[in-house]
C-alpha cells in the first residue's frame, strides 16, 4: 500500500541527510544540520519551481498511533491532539509541526519536525523563491518507491551512518499495509542491528501473521546474512542518475 501523505510529485529533488547533501549533480557532505549557506548552494544546483525535500529521519521523528477509534471534532482540535500524542509519546521537549494520516481503520502515522527546523526551511525557500513542494521522512519516501511493487510482507531499515561502521535510523515493516515503525537514535553495529532490533521485530511480525519476506536496506553499503532475503537499495533506483 503506497501511503498518499506526500506521495512524490513531479518535482525536483533535494536529498538532505545528516552526512550529506545531493541535488542533481550538487553532491557534499555533512556533518549534522546543514547551514544556510549549503543549503542554498544545493538549491542552486536544481531547476526553478517546487522542489520536494527528503529529509534525514532522526530530523522527523515518526510513529504508529494505534486503537483511535473516537477523535476530537474538527481540524484544529484533531491537529493539537495529534501533536500532544506525538509529544508525548517520543517524549521530545521542543515544539514539533506533527502532520497525521490514517493507514487503516484506528491506526494512524504521525510524523513530524522540530518548528523551528522548519520555519528555517520554510524561509530560506522563500528568499530562494523555491517552493517547498513537500517535506518528506526518508524512510516514508523509500517506502513509497517501493510500495507499489509490494505483495509480500516485507521489511526496510533507513540507516545513517555514524562512527565505527555503526548506524542509527529506522526500520518499518508491512504486511497489507504499513504495521512496524520503529526508530532509534542511538548507533548499534550490523551484527547488534540483526540481534537487537530485526530478530525481535521479525518475531513480533510472525506472531501478527505478518512475517516479513524480504528485508531492504538503505543507508548502508553492504549487511551480514540473516534469516531474511537482503536487497540493499541501489542509490540511482532511489534518487535518481545524479552524475
Amino acid at each position: 500500500m503506497k501511503l498518499p501523505i506526500l506521495a512524490p510529485p513531479d518535482t525536483s529533488l533535494l536529498w538532505l541527510e545528516a552526512n550529506r547533501v545531493i541535488a542533481g549533480q550538487h553532491r557534499r557532505p555533512l556533518q549534522g544540520l546543514p547551514t544556510e549557506d549549503q543549503l542554498a548552494q544545493a538549491l542552486a544546483a536544481l531547476p526553478v519551481g517546487p522542489t520536494r525535500w527528503v529529509v534525514e529521519d532522526l530530523w522527523t521523528p515518526s510513529l504508529l498511533l494505534r486503537d483511535l477509534t473516537e477523535l476530537p471534532r474538527g481540524a484544529e482540535a484533531q491537529e493539537a491532539f495529534f501533536r500532544w500524542r506525538f509529544t508525548q509519546s517520543l517524549a521530545v521537549e521542543e515544539p514539533h509541526f506533527v502532520q497525521a494520516m490514517e493507514v487503516e481503520p484506528g491506526v494512524w502515522l504521525a510524523a513530524g519536525i522540530r518548528e523551528e527546523l522548519r520555519n528555517t526551511l520554510l524561509q530560506l525557500g522563500l528568499r530562494l523563491d523555491r517552493n517547498l513542494h513537500s517535506l518528506t521522512p526518508r524512510w516514508l519516501h523509500l517506502y513509497n518507491l517501493l510500495a507499489p511493487a509490494l505483495e509480500l510482507p516485507g521489511m526496510l531499515l533507513s540507516l545513517s551512518p555514524a562512527e565505527s561502521g555503526r548506524y542509527a535510523g529506522t526500520l518499518v515493516a508491512w504486511g497489507r499495509t504499513l504495521c512496524l515503525l520503529r526508530q532509534w537514535s542511538e548507533p548499534l553495529s550490523p551484527e547488534a542491528w540483526i540481534e537487537e532490533r530485526i530478530s525481535p521485530s521479525a518475531a513480533f511480525l510472525q506472531r501478527e501473521s505478518r512475517t516479513p519476506q524480504q528485508l531492504f536496506i538503505w543507508g548502508a553499503p553492504a549487511w551480514p546474512e540473516c534469516n531474511l532475503p537482503l536487497r540493499i537499495l541501489d542509490e540511482r533506483f532511489v534518487i535518481g542518475e545524479t552524475r
